[in-house]
């Protein structure tokens, strides 16, 4: 497995000393990590406070610490399904939300938040929206995105009226309690709590999913390997303006190593709980471990026959009658005797993991989603096949020579570290599983790049068909892309955003509207890592500016009148200028309604900067025109997309009818001659470039 350092951010007080150790750690679909760390007061040691620390990924540098006044330290941290929203939950039962304030990824703020006093939260999870993809690694080769990626059929756990999900969170205590929170539409939090069973007993490691039906399971254990792995159903329902939680006492298991007499006594203690995919709530990992060791054990649900006594197996069976079955759980597989386990993290690629599905995965050699990730307290990570439990890739750590870091000395010349070793805390897999974020018992944050081959031997054209099919998926998906990029050579750019392209134009019209941004924007990432694209790279940028101008610009236009037909006013100026080429720009302003867009003064005069910053663009695309053969040179792009020019003629065509009201808003020109008109002249020199490629241009750089 070829993994590798990418960055490592350390968080210290302004004393020497190191922060206490890290509990959680999270990660969202946006890329953004939350960990969380305590800190002792310089003068006061005995006061502590309990930080949550919030980074994107891509700017590690920044971060925005939060101090969170939880009273106790900080037990779950929980991203929403957006990405825009966390949970925290602390050792006293107090439960924060977090969200942006102004849409801003630096600043934060908690304006809600539940409380179960002194009843430590264990376990924390959004409510499910309903939303679930399935990624199909057998349709890679596909051409239709839609058969790549479906929508699956899971129903939310709580919908409102017409179907729409409530959103809401659930905590488990560690005292046996289920707590619900219900985020009402206008703003109120409804909440209820309930014991997950009639005799209450101590949980000291819980975990949470969800089910295709809407309900909700929950896995408990009291710690010990020798007590049963206890799961029940939890459905949430309101009633009369009231949160109400019903349980049911689902099949259990005892773990195999308590059965064996071998290890019977060797690993008394559960230290990790996790269900294999959140939405999976038949497959679940479990970890027994002392001070020595530990051992990793996988179990599925599954349908059995129940055996019935011989007396009743020759009488006739009624017409339409089944077999009696019986839930139970199976042990998948287990692992040899390992070393003490310290950390645990899940991938998060919803690929399916049937016997089917894995072959398929094995022959594709498409390898992303199919290994979990253990760190122990030697400091090396093990990636481990996630049903079968066999080693895919191992990674011992930054201490260690096999990992060395260029410019570093040699193992053996270092001086190894007097303090106990440096182990991961918390582990967290990226939304593509093809990066790791960890958390070290001396409050520093890692990030580590996974290799998407986990050390196959992949051809190039294979390796770009897996780098793309996941570019595809994050498009798709709208979850961030950073992740991938760490795997893009520079030498794989072109070839990236000319496959990505061809796949994006083979696509419907309708589904081209939706990703027409997004791929700008995924087509920008990738030309930033290349000199040789750099140029592009400017373009695509300047192309999402373009786009978001023009979308404020066209919002403002209102119809004249009520009954009008079923084109908007902004639909209409496009349809016109893409029929008429003149180059007379008067000329395509007859063929408008001009009342259409009619707008009051101050309005206009607000968007002065923006129709500026389009009149000083279309002067520097005209000012390139010479410079064609240089292709390098930023806005060399534009001159061969058609649907950009076009856009930037309606958008000509608009400024010019609001200068006819309001001379204020127009674009600022230095003329050669007082009686030249500047905005007739640009428009006639754009539309040139158009006329030469055509309406739709060249589509090989946008």
């Amino acid at each position: 497995m070829e993994v590798a350092y990418v960055c490592e951010w350390e968080k210290r007080p302004k004393s020497n000393h190191y922060p206490s150790i890290p509990l959680v750690c999270a990660w969202s679909c946006r890329n953004l990590v939350a960990f969380t760390t305590d800190l002792k007061n310089e003068e006061d040691e005995k006061e502590v406070s309990h930080m949550v620390h919030i980074i994107d990924t891509e700017h590690p540098w920044d971060v925005y610490s939060i101090n969170s006044g939880h009273g106790e330290v900080i037990s779950c941290l929980e991203w929403d399904q957006s990405g825009s929203r966390l949970l925290s939950a602390d050792g006293d039962g107090q439960i924060k939300c977090w969200a942006m304030a102004d849409h801003l990824v630096n600043s934060w703020e908690s304006s809600l938040g539940s409380a179960e006093d002194g009843d430590p939260i264990i376990a924390l999870s959004w409510l499910h929206n309903g939303v679930k993809l399935a990624l199909h690694v057998e349709m890679s080769g596909s051409t239709n995105f839609g058969e790549k990626f479906s929508r699956v059929k899971f129903s939310p756990s709580l919908t409102l009226f017409g179907g729409k999900p409530m959103e809401g969170w659930l905590a488990v205590t560690v005292s046996g309690l289920v707590t619900v929170s219900l985020l009402k539409p206008n703003g109120q939090l409804l909440t209820a709590s309930e014991s997950l069973c009639r005799l209450r007993g101590r949980v000291a490691l819980a975990d949470i999913a969800f089910t295709g039906g809407g309900n909700i399971v929950v896995a408990a254990t009291d710690g010990s390997s020798s007590s049963p792995v206890q799961f029940y159903k939890v459905c949430v329902s309101v009633v009369n303006e009231k949160c109400r939680i019903d349980t049911e006492l689902l099949p259990s298991l005892f773990m195999r190593c308590t059965t064996d007499p071998v290890r019977r006594d060797k690993y008394p203690a559960v230290t990790h709980l996790k269900f294999l995919t959140r939405e999976n709530s038949e497959q679940v990992l479990l970890c027994a471990s002392s001070q020595m060791g530990s051992i990793v054990e996988c179990w599925s649900l599954r349908k059995e026959g129940l055996p019935v006594n011989n007396i009743f197996q020759h009488r006739s069976p009624v017409v339409g009658e089944k077999q009696p079955t019986i839930l139970k759980w199976r042990i998948l597989s287990a692992t040899n005797d390992l070393d003490r386990v310290s950390a645990v993290a899940l991938p998060k690629l919803p690929i399916s993991i049937s016997n089917t599905d894995l072959k398929v995965a094995s022959d594709t050699k498409f390898c992303p989603g199919l290994g979990l990730a253990l760190a122990f307290h030697d400091g090396s990570i093990q990636i481990l096949h996630r049903l079968s439990l066999h080693t895919m890739g191992v990674f011992y750590g930054s201490s260690s020579g096999s990992s060395q870091r260029p410019g570093d000395e040699p193992a053996i010349k270092r001086q190894r570290p007097g303090g106990p070793t440096v182990h991961f805390k918390a582990l967290q897999f990226s939304w593509t599983s093809l990066a790791l974020a960890g958390v070290d018992n001396h409050g520093k944050l890692h990030m580590i790049r996974v290799s998407p081959s986990m050390g196959q031997m992949l051809d190039m054209n294979t390796l770009l068909r897996h780098l793309l099919f996941l570019l595809e998926y994050c498009m798709v998906t709208g979850y961030d892309w950073w992740d991938v990029l760490l795997h893009v050579q520079p030498g794989m750019v072109h070839n990236l955003v000319e496959k990505l392209h061809e796949e994006y134009m083979r696509q419907n019209q309708a589904l081209q509207q939706v990703l027409s941004t997004r791929i700008v924007a995924v087509k920008a990432s990738l030309c930033k890592l290349s000199s040789a694209t750099a140029a592009r790279a400017c373009d695509f940028h300047a192309k999402l500016l373009l786009i978001a101008i023009s979308s404020t610009l066209k919002s403002l236009l209102r119809p004249h009148v009520l009954n009008t037909p079923d084109k908007s006013p902004g639909d209409r100026l496009a349809e016109i200028c893409s029929k008429n080429t003149d180059t007379d720009i008067d000329k395509v302003m007859i063929n408008l309604k001009t009342e259409e867009f009619v707008l009051d003064g101050p309005p206009l005069q607000s968007l002065q900067q923006l129709i500026q910053w389009v009149g000083d663009f279309v002067l520097y695309l005209m000012a390139n025109l010479p410079n064609q053969g240089s292709v390098v040179r930023p806005g060399f792009g534009f001159l061969r997309d058609g649907w950009s020019l076009g856009m930037l003629r309606e958008m000509m065509v608009m400024i010019r009818i609001w200068g006819l009201l309001k001379p204020g808003c127009l674009p600022i020109y230095t003329a050669t001659s007082d009686n030249q008109d500047s905005m007739s002249l640009l428009f006639r020199l754009l539309t040139n470039p158009l006329l030469t490629f055509g309406p739709h241009g060249t589509q090989l750089s946008f």
